[in-house]
């Protein structure tokens, strides 16, 4: 069904919040970021599975080998990968010089590297939360290179 006016609107929505966002994030980096590394629903997942997650590259390649039991319950899986991938910008902005968080005008916050490359890592996390791939260390690997 073709409905413009719908389309119309849903852009404009999807700016505004982009623009709520980036504004929120120029105003206040470090309590977005706050906000972004607090990920209740992965860190209550991986202290089920007797894993704290304390922000180190190290924690990633422990949330690689846990048991994926996440994936019985579909409506978890989209939110569980929404906080991994926050949890991977997390590690990145905190052991990586020179990164930190943008929002594209859609409102999708991402990792500026400091090569200036922009990394979508909550669609990176989604995927992991999904399938498995890609690895959390691996992303974070790949993005230490630059």
């Amino acid at each position: 069904m073709n409905i413009p006016f719908l389309g119309q609107w849903l852009n404009r929505h999807e700016t505004e919040h982009g623009e709520a966002l980036a504004a929120a994030l120029s105003d206040d980096p470090e309590g977005v970021g706050e906000m972004f590394a607090e990920c209740e629903l992965l860190r209550a997942q991986a202290r089920a599975a007797g894993l704290e997650l304390d922000g180190t590259p190290a924690s990633l390649e422990a949330l690689d080998q846990l048991m994926p039991r996440w994936r019985r319950d579909p409506e978890s899986v989209p939110w569980l990968g929404n906080d991994a991938g926050f949890y991977l910008g997390t590690v990145i902005i905190k052991t990586l010089s020179g990164c930190g968080w943008q929002v594209w005008p859609n409102g999708q916050p991402v990792i500026r590297l400091a090569s200036g490359r922009e990394l979508n890592v909550v669609e990176c996390g989604v995927s992991w939360a999904v399938t498995g791939s890609p690895e959390l260390s691996q992303t974070y690997a790949e993005a230490s290179e630059g």
